[in-house]
């Protein structure tokens, strides 16, 4: 397998002070950083104990000189296409750093959530959707499905649950349906929370929706 450099970003462990049961690796947008997204963690290790929290930095710098965000892949026509292949592009490379950060804390995918915001839920469904063991669940908070026209095989029986804002000026509200609507027709279970009021961010309610999401999932993996 091609080797990447490994990623990296602010980590949270374990509440508890006991090694992690659960890993939740949190996915920023588009031009910005692992530090933008850690603060989930802090809000969600109350209610997760067990739990490890990391949010890698994309690989990838943004072009603009001087700006200092960063970028799972490019993102210049915004078209359909580009989200479809630059999903694909990246995927090795968060793959990569998931196998090594398991490994680490000799967990395996059951004990995985992929959580991710805009930019970051594409690549939570473009990874977490075709990883060779599926993860435990996956969040998408105002993001789209890369692809949803041409989903072909996938291999998850990760439940998904999906945050939306019906105001969400950036990525269009439309798209939280279109997802919903692609993975139940892929036989996936899917809750949809379609949040008026919300522009392109994460609230109260969809913090809420997480934790309460996360907690019962991982209850079930443990029952299992």
């Amino acid at each position: 397998m091609t080797r990447f450099p490994l990623l990296d970003g602010p980590r949270i462990p374990p509440a508890s002070g006991q090694p992690a049961q659960q890993l939740v690796v949190l996915l920023h947008g588009y031009g910005a950083d692992g530090a933008d997204l850690i603060d989930l963690g802090r809000f969600w290790q109350t209610l997760l104990p067990g739990a490890a929290f990391i949010a890698p930095d994309a690989p990838e710098l943004l072009p603009f000189a001087g700006f200092g965000g960063r970028q799972w892949f490019a993102l210049t026509e915004r078209t359909p296409s580009e989200y479809r292949i630059g999903a694909q592009a990246a995927q090795p490379v968060l793959d990569q750093f998931l196998d090594h950060e398991l490994s680490q804390l000799s967990l395996d995918d059951r004990s995985l959530a992929l959580v991710g915001f805009s930019q970051g839920a594409m690549m939570t469904y473009q990874c977490g959707l075709r990883r060779k063991n599926p993860p435990a669940c996956l969040i998408a908070y105002s993001g789209l499905l890369p692809g949803a026209d041409r989903l072909g095989p996938i291999n998850s029986e990760s439940p998904v649950l999906i945050v939306h804002g019906q105001e969400d000026d950036l990525v269009a509200n439309y798209h939280g349906r279109v997802a919903y609507e692609t993975l139940s027709g892929a036989g996936l279970k899917v809750e949809y929370h379609d949040l008026p009021g919300l522009g392109h961010s994460i609230d109260d309610r969809g913090l809420s929706l997480g934790s309460q999401f996360l907690v019962r999932t991982f209850s079930q993996e443990n029952k299992g």
